[in-house]
């Protein structure tokens, strides 16, 4: 999503002295280890799915002012091996997710508003996703989303990878809502939004479990675990979320052993982390745990006295900018 120049002043600000206070993960040479977004032209990545169909590969897209393009990315080079362009679905406003459904297709959520109700609706693109990884055309079908309690901004959108139902995060500074959509989403009229629980968190994305058990959300500095509940999310602890310069993605790798996360900017990092209470080698985080620049398998909440320093500085950061940031308002 495009920012304010005071917004992007402060988030580079205090990226580059939380950089400074936590140690930048490594990443891998190829594959679910992390790798780099190679493309010049993928400089807003601000979803990510993994693959059903092809192994290693990652779909993402841009956010804004790019067009109805979505990128196949090969996490064992960083280098787009496919480029599909939706047809039938107009000019996209303002893409922020993207994600796979039990059906095989990609849903594709242009919900962002940058003024927080500025559209009275937004839409939803779904394509199956390609058999060949070759440039090419897909027509996509396209559904018209309205909320029951009225617009909103958004970057989040999930697609419960056993019912097929689609679900959407709202994005608010204070916490926002989730958002559950019709059984069957109908191109014969409008699809109405209902919020079904609290977030507590500024969401930027989010995806479920490949078994459907579990929810992950995140925000530019944290995240967030949910146990699903049979559509009644119970918080787990939060997530061990790389630093990264403008936090965007996220997804379960295909097999459900990782979380990746994604980042906005030329060359992004996508990165890995424990997934809370599975995977191989994580252990379920602690609601005391926080933010932490370990994108490995380390662990879910627990930190290590370096960490911990590294947090008292992403609060004493995270406190000027957001102070910086309401008095930007109010002037």
């Amino acid at each position: 999503m495009r920012r304010s120049p005071s917004f992007l002043a402060g988030a580079a600000s205090a990226a580059a002295v939380l950089a400074l206070a936590l140690p930048a993960p490594a990443l891998a040479d190829s594959g679910d280890g992390g790798f780099t977004i190679k493309d010049p032209r993928i400089t807003e990545s601000s979803g990510l799915a993994a693959s059903h169909l092809h192994p290693g590969i990652y779909w993402t897209h841009n956010d804004s002012d790019d067009g109805p393009y979505l990128y196949a990315v090969d996490s064992r080079t960083g280098e787009t091996v496919a480029t599909i362009t939706m047809k039938g679905v107009g000019a996209p406003r303002d893409v922020e997710a993207i994600s796979l459904g039990p059906d095989g297709d990609l849903y594709v959520g242009d919900i962002g508003d940058n003024l927080g109700g500025k559209w009275s609706y937004v839409w939803i693109y779904k394509l199956p996703e390609p058999k060949v990884l070759k440039d090419q055309t897909i027509r996509a079908t396209q559904y018209v989303v309205k909320y029951a309690d009225g617009p909103r901004n958004a970057e989040a959108l999930m697609v419960h990878p056993k019912t097929g139902r689609v679900y959407i995060a709202d994005k608010n500074e204070d916490g926002g809502h989730l958002y559950e959509g019709p059984a069957r989403l109908s191109t014969s009229g409008t699809n109405i939004f209902r919020s079904v629980a609290t977030i507590d968190l500024w969401v930027t994305d989010g995806a479920f479990s490949p078994d459907g058990k579990q929810l992950a959300v995140r925000g530019y500095f944290g995240g967030i675990a949910y146990a699903w509940n049979d559509g009644k999310p119970k918080r787990q602890g939060r997530l061990n979320v790389p630093l990264q310069g403008q936090g965007e993605s996220i997804t379960y790798t295909a097999d459900g052993s990782k979380l990746m996360y994604g980042s906005e900017g030329k060359d992004s990092p996508v990165q890995p982390g424990s997934v809370p209470g599975g995977g191989s080698d994580s252990k379920s985080p602690s609601d005391g745990g926080g933010s932490s620049a370990d994108g490995g398998g380390g662990g879910g909440g627990g930190m290590s006295s370096g960490a911990e320093v590294g947090a008292l500085a992403v609060a004493a950061v995270l406190a000027v900018f957001f102070g910086m940031k309401r008095l930007l308002r109010k002037s």
